[in-house]
This record gives C-alpha cells, structure tokens and sequence, in this order.
C-alpha cells in the first residue's frame, strides 16, 4: 500500500470508527435483565422464544404473527412457562410497527420472519431507537438492502446481530479452537455450503405453487408459503451464511482479512420438477413451472490473503444433510463428510484420524463452560449459544460477537452470485462493507468464555 492510499484508509478508518458502537472498554455496568421483543414466531421464533422462557434475565414484553396457529403455540408455551404473559400484536403485516411503540421501551428485538421482510424490520427497529437487533438470516435480497442496513446501523450506532447458529456448532467451534492453536497451520483452503434436502420442505402442508404464488392446504403454517417462491424466481446460492459463517472465523474475514471477489455457477435444474411428477403426476399444476434455481450451485470466493472458499448451495436433490466442512492448511485437514482430521506429523501418513477423538481434546471452552445449559436446546444445543451471546451483549452493553458487516458480507454472497451467474459466471468483485476497517479490527467471536 503507497502512503497516499494508506493515509486515505487511516482517515476513513478513523471516520468510521466514530459511528461504531461502543467497544468492551467503555462497557457500563451489566444489567440485571433485558426487555426483548419477538417479531415471528414461527418455526424458528418458537425455538427463540424457548430459549427466552428460560432465561431469568429476560423479560418477554412483546410478541408480534400474522399467524392465528403459530401465535396460540406460542401463548400454550408462555403458559407452561409461569412467566408474564406479553403484549400480543397481530392484525395485519404491519403490526410489528406498532410494537415498536410499546411505552417502556424494548432493550432488542428478535426478528424470524421471511427473508422478504428482514432489512424493513431492522431498519425501522433501529430508528425506532433501538440500539440492539437480532436477525434470523438473511440480511436482505438485494446488494443495496445490505448496504442501507449497514449505513443505518453505523448512523444510529446501532448492533446487528445475525443468527447464525452454525457458527456455534460444537465440531466447528472445536476445529476453531485447533485453527486458532495452529493445528492446520496456515489456512489455505476451505469449503462449506448448505447440502440439505428441502423438497419436502418447499412443498410440505399441501403447497402448491401455480405461477403468480403459493396456494395452500389446510395445514395453517408452511415454510412453503415464502421460500419456495424464491426457488421459482431466483438463482443463486440462496443460503450461504451456514457456510461462510464458519469459515469466516477461522480466517478472520472483516478482522485483518476480507473477500474480495467471487464467480459463481448453476447446474441445470431437475430436482424440484422430477419432485413433483413423482408425488403428483405429469398433469399436476406445478409439472409447468419453470423454476429458475439451479440444482447444485458452486461458489469461488478469493480472499484478501491468499485463501480460496468453495460453497455449494444444494437443496433440490436426493441427498444426506450436510454443510460439507473443509478446514486445509500447511499442516492438516479437517473434512466433516468423512469426520476425519489428518495432521502431518500427528496421525499416521495418508490416513485419517476420526475427527471425534480430536474434537473432544480440543473441545471449544464455551462448550465445556456451557453444555448443560445448552440440553434442549434446538439444533443440538447450538441455538443457546446465539440468543446467548445476544441478551449477554445487551446486558453488558457491549458488541455482539457478530455484528452488522458480518452480517452483510455473509449475506451479500446471495445477491452477488446471482449477478454473477446472469452474466455468465463472470468474476464479481466483493465489496467491503466495513469500509476498510478490516485492516484494523482483531477478531473477537468467541474469544470471551462467557458468551
């Protein structure tokens, strides 16, 4: 970097850096417990509000659904629960607006709704006066979205915390704790993705989609009535924060390292249609649809120093969950498909050690702090650890582990593999939503053993 472009990046550096929130060290004094609001409490804001229910530093003072199903779920659940029952907002789309308004205030939201509808409610949580907000992924659909979302977070100084659960998975935080011990040595290659087969999922409760929507059984709440649209309409790697949010970490991206560019490509798309033919027949209404997403969508990212990332977004198909984990360096690799671990020198020449072994030995120390709070928890006990770190981060009034341009970056990787793909798998450069702070920021997920 010459002097001019380096004095440039200090300036902006430091003029940004007034609109952040504030660090650990000018933390106020913890409080006691948090007021926290839910908007959506469908599938995932039912796992949320589980967790919430058994937090005695919580106070539920709100919930806000569209759904008459989802939102007597909820009810049963606060029931059971012996705590106060909160405000019940619902009505109309917008009723979550009007929440936003309830006298006393809210310390933070959590919002788990449909991805439409993510950038809206935390912008607005946020000029409400907000200065916490919980977001189930992802950010937004367009590359704009994500970027209003960042300026008004640094405008309002405000945090912005996704959810991303994977992030706290016990066999990725393990091989965090290796990566961060030098294990690998130094990173050089890595791949995740999301391998999961949702054709159940996109057309469950008697979904049928017929061209201007989603037409529905008498089922009530589907996941069908929103993401499938999005496979109809769009293509791209539509859920790649699973994957990056990891892989993020271990290479320290948005703190001494960034992406900086990206090329994506689509397979030909069969899976949803031969879905459909099987379970309905040639004549069956969504046999004419066109989906526009590809089957198995690749993704090459390059980063700042040197590293290559491999996602794979594949949802359409017959196949075994997994998110297909590859942690390689100088020294070793870990894959999670075949739950091995090779270090040289450590295990045996071309062999593989089971991964296991090596993560209980080197267990992440928030998991060994942590594990019994995290029985019952969803997603085998990894949802803890994100509403965790967020009421813990309200309380001491310090940033989330994870914050807005973690957030961004992850979730841009959709819009801008889509405009890749549409121009023919053309490189697309990465942009930085941090403004060049990456140059400056040390990484911080994960480094406190209490959240």
């Amino acid at each position: 970097m010459d002097r001019r472009n380096f004095l440039k990046n200090s300036t902006m550096y430091a003029a940004s850096m007034a609109a952040l929130p504030a660090t650990d060290l000018f933390a106020q004094s913890k409080k006691d417990s948090v007021k926290i609001a839910l908007i959506g409490v469908g599938a995932r804001g039912l796992n949320h509000l589980d967790l919430i229910l058994k937090r005695e530093d919580v106070e539920l003072v709100a919930i806000c659904d569209v759904d008459e199903k989802t939102l007597s779920e909820a009810k049963q659940m606060i029931l059971k629960s012996g705590k106060k029952s909160p405000q019940i907002f619902t009505g109309d789309n917008y009723a979550w607006k009007k929440m936003l308004e309830i006298k006393g205030g809210l310390d933070g939201v959590i919002i788990s709704t449909p991805w439409e509808w993510h950038k809206e409610m935390i912008i607005t949580s946020i000029e409400s006066g907000l200065k916490y907000v919980a977001t189930e992924v992802i950010l937004g659909i367009t590359l704009e979205d994500h970027w209003d979302v960042v300026k008004t977070a640094e405008k309002h100084k405000a945090n912005v915390m996704m959810l991303e659960n994977v992030c706290y998975r016990r066999d990725v935080m393990a091989a965090l704790n290796m990566v961060r011990q030098g294990l690998f040595g130094e990173l050089v290659h890595l791949q995740g993705g999301y391998q999961h087969d949702l054709r159940e999922v996109k057309f469950n409760d008697g979904a049928h989609l017929y061209g201007h929507g989603v037409e529905f059984g008498e089922k009530g709440y589907s996941e069908a009535k929103w993401r499938t649209e999005h496979s109809l309409r769009r293509n791209g790697d539509l859920y790649p924060t699973h994957g990056i949010g990891p892989i993020a970490q271990y290479i320290n991206i948005n703190r001494g390292n960034r992406f900086v560019s990206l090329s994506s490509f689509s397979s030909k798309a069969r899976g949803l249609h031969n879905h459909i033919v099987k379970g309905g027949g040639e004549n069956h209404p969504n046999a004419k649809l066109n989906f526009k997403l590809g089957d198995v969508v690749t993704t090459s990212i390059n980063c700042a120093n040197g590293e290559t990332i491999l996602l794979q977004h594949d949802t359409n198909l017959p196949r075994p969950y997994s998110l297909g984990f590859r942690v390689q360096g100088t020294e070793g690799i870990w894959m999670d498909v075949n739950r091995g671990v090779h270090i040289e020198g450590k295990t045996k020449p071309h062999q593989w050690d089971a991964a296991k072994d090596w993560f209980e030995k080197y267990d992440h120390p928030l998991w060994e702090r942590w594990s019994k709070e995290t029985a019952g928890a969803g997603h085998g006990g990894m949802d803890f650890f994100v509403i965790h770190a967020f009421v813990e981060s309200i309380k001491r009034k310090t940033p989330t582990p994870l914050d807005v341009y973690d957030a961004a970056t992850w979730s841009a990787i959709t819009p801008l593999s889509e405009n890749s793909i549409e121009l023919g798998n053309q490189i697309v450069d990465f942009p930085d939503f941090t403004s060049g702070q990456w140059m400056y920021k040390k990484p911080i997920f994960a480094l406190n053993n209490e959240y």
